[in-house]
């Protein structure tokens, strides 16, 4: 691989070795060249979460001969309904717009592995890491944030509705495919994650009132909430952030919501997009797309994995727990890298998630939500029978989340179905 210009390029080539293009400029440097790098689990950091060290699952269980707690996590997450589901829900583009665009499962699994190459690098829990970042969307509704944005208004009544608290409740209930309890059961580290990979949930360092949902199950198991999540955690989080920056200005580009044009002075975006034009100026523009979007995520990454380490060696934490009560968040951008990602959310904000093609969807998405939930709390009975068990005598409050759950799970094109069932009279009985 060539070098290219202003930052260093981190990427994982076909047989799992993580490599580093050196180049030159203001972005935040790694040593070079770095090839080679691989970290086996008994050469992990001090620091990393163990699976040794494990606090364990709620409901004890005898373990896997052949895999880590944290790699059984994984894979029951990849094996559960709800992350199925994440095909057909949107990421931003809503599912039946077009087969290109990212969903909420391809989402996953880009977070998953830029979170998985930086633990790596980081000598943290690669299986921790994945995990964490295959679950964090666990709890999206269908129709992205317009959905979510939607129940959060229909819930405030009742304890209000939270993403991240919905994963939550996804994989502590709502999975039923155990014979001896509900939900995956799964380690303390990952639930600590889903719910706290952005920082503390009570105390000084949070403004934002307690979701009802994580506040009921902390009464179950203390997720020590007060405190940061482990390093895997965190890593996950902004994982999340370099994808979705990323592949938003991907999808964008290719809906045409803008063009490489209006990118041009967008931090960091604008100057690679012009570097690649100027090293390729024949390459068609999916390709040149490609390219510059890959050297993004490299550029984020490696600025993720300088600052990330620098801020290590300044703590010098001996285990995961000191990470978690370091007072700050351990995992971050350079200053510089801030400034660029505050940039291009403006950028996307502004000329994607603004757009008016985005605000007809997302108004129609809308609309979906707050019929079904409506007619579904006021009129119980047309709920699918199974669900109906589960408001049999409850109240108000308590139907209302039951009905939340079950609009909550639904992908875009079942809440479409839904939706024509119920107001369609036209429509066949399903």
């Amino acid at each position: 691989m060539s070098p290219v210009h202003g930052y260093y390029v981190t990427y994982v080539g076909a047989s799992g070795v993580m490599s580093t293009a050196c180049c030159t400029g203001g972005v935040r440097r790694l040593p070079c060249p770095m090839e080679n790098v691989w970290i086996p689990p008994h050469d992990r950091a001090v620091y990393a979460s163990f699976e040794r060290d494990s606090r364990g699952r709620l409901h004890n269980e005898p373990e896997s001969a052949t895999r880590g707690c944290f790699q059984r996590d994984r894979d029951r997450i990849i094996h559960s309904a709800a992350f199925r589901r994440l095909a057909y829900k949107t990421q931003v583009f809503v599912n039946h717009e077009g087969d290109f665009f990212r969903t909420r499962l391809t989402h996953s699994l880009e977070v998953a592995q830029i979170a998985r190459s930086v633990c790596r690098y980081l000598r943290l829990n690669e299986d921790l890491g994945e995990a964490l970042a295959l679950a964090h969307d666990l709890g999206h509704p269908p129709f992205g944030h317009a959905g979510e944005d939607a129940l959060q208004d229909l819930m405030n009544p009742y304890g209000g509705f939270d993403h991240n608290a919905q994963s939550l409740r996804v994989v502590t209930e709502m999975e039923t495919r155990y014979a001896e309890f509900d939900g995956l059961n799964l380690t303390w580290e990952t639930l600590e994650g889903v719910v706290k990979h952005n920082g503390p949930l009570v105390g000084e360092l949070n403004n934002r009132p307690l979701p009802r949902v994580i506040e009921e199950y902390s009464k179950v198991q203390d997720l020590e909430l007060h405190t940061f999540a482990g390093p895997e955690a965190q890593i996950a989080a902004i994982s999340d952030d370099i994808a979705y920056n990323n592949h938003d200005i991907d999808d964008g580009l290719r809906a045409g919501l803008f063009t490489i044009d209006d990118i041009k002075d967008v931090p960091l975006v604008g100057p690679i997009f012009a570097d690649v034009s100027r090293d390729f100026p024949d390459l068609d523009q999916s390709r040149q797309i490609h390219e510059a979007v890959r050297r993004l995520i490299g550029a984020m990454v490696t600025d993720l994995i300088a600052e990330t380490s620098a801020r290590i060696t300044d703590l010098g934490p001996q285990s995961a727990q000191d990470i978690r009560e370091a007072g700050g968040a351990i995992a971050g951008f350079s200053e510089q890298m801030r400034n660029n990602d505050a940039g291009v959310k403006a950028f996307l904000f502004e000329h994607m998630y603004r757009h008016y093609k985005l605000n007809r969807m997302t108004s129609k998405g809308r609309r979906v939500v707050q019929d079904l939930f409506h007619l579904l709390v006021s009129e119980p009975g047309c709920l699918p029978s199974d669900w109906q068990v589960r408001v049999k005598g409850a109240d108000e409050a308590a139907t209302a989340q039951t009905v939340a759950d079950f609009i909550g799970g639904m992908t875009d094109r079942f809440a479409l179905d839904e939706h024509r069932h119920l107001f369609d009279l036209q429509s066949r009985i399903s």
